[in-house]
């Protein structure tokens, strides 16, 4: 095969190649097979029409656009292999030459993957992580665990911040009665913020039967429009003051907030060492996006092809979309309860989608310095630790991936190991 491949700019190029007259034979006869079914030729079982008949009747050349669209897939993979190129985009095809007795001549602009020019990416710099975690740390933890185990009790003191008042209110503006300013029997932390600004602390030090008014004024970026910035008066019933009753921090409490544990020492030390491990895999976390980035910051690549950020995007957008499958929430239902669309989930993809398509470039190109090759075992791992990973039969993952796909993602993640690994925190 005759190929030649002239880049034409930063990632564009045009490749010629020739189909060989044996390559156009086998073309042709699918070709001719494939039309002779349809032909009802006079004296021939629908079918059964030769080849030299047809080629009398029709002509050869009847039959050279189907031959081309039979061999030229094959014809094109075996040019860009043999060209050395990477497509990273379907190619315009222009057919120079179709002569008969001739090899055809086939020209297709192709734009191909950029040339990434590689930086330090081995041991690299980066900001030294806090992997201390303190006692104090898990007495928060565990004072968190005390507050969602709590209690609500009734108490005959007034109220303070923390306690829950049970009330009715009615909203006004102007003396008038606003939509959405009534309420009954609603409950409402004192310090929780969850209610107008300047409400809750007015109930501090009321009691149960007492009523009052609360003076407030809307914020200038309330969802109401007749009420942005206004100032209103609540008539307020107090019927109930509670108070948060905290259970004892003691091996009663340890075995109710964990069954594995039997004394308050042995949830501490589970605490301790729960958090350590969050720490660090947050730490190691911070160190990986880091070292990377700075892997990609060293990297030079002259330019990025628009169809490759286009299609990082919808990658992004297809892996986001089957996670949330998984969970049982179809497209339509996602974007229903989130009050979005396709378009707001593509411009939420594209925000970072060059920064994703350069990332992949360097650590293809990383692979590619370092040679990693992944065994047969190693690709055995990974098909167990998906299979694992997302509740499927191993020959399953096996039918989604392909052993090239596989052994893919095995070098990238080699790539990021070798960054994280060799990089140091100061």
């Amino acid at each position: 095969m005759t190929v030649n491949w002239e880049k034409k700019g930063t990632n564009d190029g045009v490749l010629t190649f020739e189909i060989s007259e044996e390559k156009i034979s086998e073309g042709m006869n699918t070709a001719f097979n494939k039309v002779k079914g349809t032909l009802n030729v006079p004296g021939f079982r629908k079918g059964k029409v030769t080849r030299q008949v047809f080629n009398k009747m029709y002509g050869e050349a009847a039959l050279y656009e189907d031959a081309l669209n039979a061999v030229l897939p094959e014809q094109y993979e075996a040019a860009i292999e043999k060209a050395g190129i990477e497509p990273v985009e379907q190619p315009k095809i222009d057919v120079k030459s179709m002569e008969a007795g001739q090899p055809w001549v086939i020209e297709a602009i192709v734009t191909v993957k950029p040339e990434v020019k590689l930086g330090e990416y081995k041991g690299l710099t980066v900001d030294k992580q806090d992997r201390e975690v303190k006692d104090a740390d898990v007495d928060a933890d565990l004072e968190t665990k005390r507050e969602e185990q709590a209690e609500l009790v009734l108490k005959e003191e007034v109220a303070v911040e923390g306690d829950t008042v049970v009330l009715d209110f009615d909203g006004y503006k102007d003396g008038v009665a606003f939509d959405g300013g009534k309420g009954e029997n609603q409950s409402l932390e004192i310090g929780s913020n969850s209610f107008i600004p300047g409400f809750e602390e007015q109930l501090v030090g009321t009691k149960a039967g007492d009523e009052l008014d609360v003076t407030v004024t809307f914020p200038d970026d309330y969802h109401e429009e007749d009420l942005k910035g206004a100032e209103a008066v609540f008539k307020v019933k107090v019927h109930e003051v509670k108070a948060k009753e905290l259970p004892a921090l003691d091996d009663e409490f340890a075995k109710d907030v964990d069954e594995e544990v039997e004394t308050l020492v042995e949830l501490k030390e589970k605490t301790m060492k729960k958090l350590v491990e969050a720490k660090n895999a947050a730490a190691d976390e911070a160190v990986e996006e880091t070292a990377i980035r700075q892997a990609v910051e060293n990297a030079t690549i002259e330019e990025l092809p628009g169809s490759m950020i286009h299609d990082e995007v919808h990658r992004q957008m297809d892996t986001f979309l089957n996670d949330m499958q998984r969970q049982g929430i179809s497209p339509e239902m996602y974007y229903q309860i989130t009050g979005t669309t396709e378009e707001d989930l593509h411009k939420q993809m594209e925000s970072d989608a060059e920064l994703r398509t350069r990332t992949n470039l360097v650590l293809e190109a990383i692979v590619e310095a370092e040679a990693f090759a992944p065994s047969e075992t190693e690709v055995e791992a990974e098909i167990k630790e998906l299979a694992v990973q997302y509740g499927m039969e191993e020959k399953a993952v096996r039918a989604a991936l392909s052993p090239d796909m596989l052994k893919h993602d095995i070098s990238m993640k080699k790539a990021i190991d070798l960054i994280t690994s060799t990089s140091v925190e100061k």
